[in-house]
């Protein structure tokens, strides 16, 4: 069982700082390369996906987030406004609003949608202390945030693709989710006073669910205050439970900020707004992937992919002639070292080890060793690269055939 804190420290990918502050960690340069690929491996799909990448700023005037709904719904959970030239300015817990006002920087024709709009982008809880911990819960946070908006006859075509997304990502990552969750309103003051929203979204969603074929519960009390929403849950290697991806449906926002499209009859309608995260916050995901694989990353993932490990120092100048042939992230781990054994035993959450001693070097190849334990006859170097690239660009969990 591992402790994402205490490991993620040791191997060297984050850490933090009372100087900077509790639930404010910083990324490690190893640490700094797991996010930044897991964060292009994100982007592309939604490329590919049709979503269009945007930048909005990590705070807005409070009048944005009175407009949408966050300051009186959401208000314990932000940061203080902070007073600017006579308006108040408050970092942001959504990305949302910000999409919203994207959306209706011009006029829209239905022939449009769905407009799938789709950013990194950072937002600002305000956690309290007591709850912090790690990569897990933080108070400044990296969110893989999207926004389709689209016809009322498009709504759940689009929510079933953004969870057909998910189960994507989490396949090419090896995350299983424990189950997915319909998460309905329950008691209380924190949702929006719109009851045909909690009559459309819920039976909207029920049908996605069902047409994806994946179980699910409905638990009251879960939901966003503008709507109902799916969570998929994963559980760390502690057993504790946590949303990591969401898809929701949200009648409330479109209608507060006036949005339309214009119809086929011509005339204005409203659109309605999907909101999904594939891997939710960078920190969770990273958080759960250190405690998953206990550093031992999937090698598309792993902060050095290929270790060369030359026997002697007559073996460097071959060592550095691989680094000149990939794209592959090589660490060249020389004898100045230790001996081999010691520097295998230092590589060993390495994907792959190349060794290079005196009849490799001559004949070009290297002798690979598969972090599974594998030992695999030595092979042309350019040949080695050659597959180790190809399962590297397949995303592949798999190390070899």
């Amino acid at each position: 069982m591992y402790d994402h804190r205490k490991l993620g420290r040791e191997l060297g990918l984050f850490d933090t700082d009372p100087l900077i502050g509790a639930g404010l960690p910083y990324w490690l340069p190893a640490g700094a390369i797991v996010r930044h690929t897991l964060e292009e491996y994100v982007r592309a799909i939604e490329r590919r996906a049709g979503y269009q990448h945007v930048y909005s700023p990590v705070m807005g005037k409070r009048e944005l987030y009175e407009l949408s709904g966050h300051w009186a719904h959401y208000r314990d959970d932000m940061f203080p406004p902070m007073d600017l030239g006579g308006e108040q300015v408050v970092l942001r817990p959504s990305l949302c609003p910000h999409h919203a006002v994207i959306y209706r920087t011009h006029a829209h024709s239905y022939r449009e949608l769905p407009l799938r709009i789709a950013e990194l982008g950072g937002m600002h809880r305000a956690e309290l202390s007591g709850v912090l911990g790690g990569l897990t819960r933080v108070r400044a946070i990296q969110l893989n945030d999207a926004h389709v908006f689209c016809t009322p006859e498009q709504v759940a075509d689009e929510a079933a693709a953004a969870l057909g997304l998910i189960r994507q990502a989490y396949a090419a990552l090896g995350i299983r989710p424990v189950r997915y969750r319909l998460s309905l309103p329950g008691p209380g003051g924190k949702y929006v006073d719109e009851p045909e929203v909690w009559r459309q979204a819920p039976a909207l969603l029920v049908d996605v669910l069902e047409r994806s074929g994946v179980p699910y519960e409905a638990v009251d009390g879960e939901a966003a205050f503008y709507g109902p929403k799916i969570d998929v849950q994963i559980a760390g290697s502690a057993g504790r439970e946590a949303t990591l991806s969401t898809v929701q449906v949200d009648f409330y926002q479109p209608k507060q900020f006036d949005l339309h499209y214009i119809g086929p009859d011509g005339a204005k309608h409203r659109p309605v707004m999907v909101h999904r995260s594939i891997i939710g916050s960078v920190e969770r995901a990273v958080a759960h992937l250190i405690e998953l694989y206990g550093g031992a990353f999937p090698a598309w993932l792993a902060p050095t992919q290929l270790a060369v490990l030359p026997i002697s120092d007559a073996e460097l100048p071959h060592a550095d002639a691989l680094l000149k042939g990939t794209e592959l992230r090589v660490e060249i781990i020389g004898p100045e070292r230790g001996s081999l054994g010691a520097r295998v035993r230092d590589t060993r959450l390495v994907p792959y080890v190349a060794v290079i001693g005196a009849r490799e070097a001559a004949d070009d190849h290297v002798a690979l060793r598969l972090r599974d334990g594998r030992r695999l006859d030595p092979m042309p170097a350019a040949e080695a690269l050659r597959r180790i690239g190809t399962f590297v660009d397949m995303h592949s969990l798999a190390l070899w055939d």
